[in-house]
């Protein structure tokens, strides 16, 4: 099996990381949160050769999924998640781009289909568990791929940060659980990409994250 690999295209004004993840021998894969900016994805993957199988969404704030419905419209290609808890987000995107003041191409969306808590989903031979991980966001979802060590976070844990509590559906003792009960388990090898800014690893938030200190 090609080791897998991953891209980031930073979009919107809140410079999320927009994830390309594709196996290099095939060039098929999905991309994960196209929060925006989609014709500079769609020129990237184009640039790039890759064949996008699927969008997947960790959850439902428009920095994450604004973008969703324009780039499934141009690709043809369904949209996967997050977990159900996060549809009254998704569909009111375009009311939260307007309280941000945000200049932003912003659509209401709701996914081809909603993951729970022990789903898989894959590419190729790329399997990811799916884990429900509320607390930033209540339908909020994390992708982890066991044979290569590597997790999709989203806005769960950052690098010396975890996700903002303060939005609509926030809640930070949720969040600590997930975190818990859900992230750490993962093990402290295991490699992750976040939502915003460089990514880490389990280990090293583990032992240096101040978020994290007493869970």
């Amino acid at each position: 099996m090609a080791k897998l690999q991953a891209g980031i295209i930073p979009v919107t004004p809140f410079q999320q990381n927009c994830t390309v993840l594709f196996d290099p021998d095939t060039m098929e894969g999905v991309i994960v949160d196209p929060g925006g900016d989609v014709e500079v994805i769609l020129q990237t993957i184009k640039e790039n050769d890759i064949r996008l199988k699927e969008i997947w969404l960790t959850h439902g704030h428009l920095d994450h999924a604004g973008g969703a419905l324009d780039l499934k419209e141009a690709l043809g290609i369904e949209v996967i998640g997050p977990h159900r808890d996060d549809l009254p987000l998704l569909q009111s995107m375009e009311a939260s781009a307007a309280r941000f003041g945000a200049d932003m191409n912003i659509r209401n969306m709701v996914p081809d289909r909603f993951l729970e808590d022990g789903e898989t989903v894959s590419f190729g031979d790329h399997i990811f568990e799916v884990y429900h991980t509320p607390g930033h966001a209540p339908g909020h979802v994390i992708y982890f791929n066991r044979e290569q060590n590597f997790a999709h976070l989203g806005d769960v844990l950052f690098n010396g940060s975890i996700g903002r509590t303060d939005l609509p559906g926030g809640n930070h003792e949720q969040l600590l659980e997930s975190i818990r009960t859900k992230v750490l388990p993962l093990g402290d090898d295991v490699g992750f990409i976040c939502g915003h800014g460089p990514g880490s690893r389990i280990g090293d938030e583990r032992r240096s994250n101040p978020f994290l200190a007493g869970i």
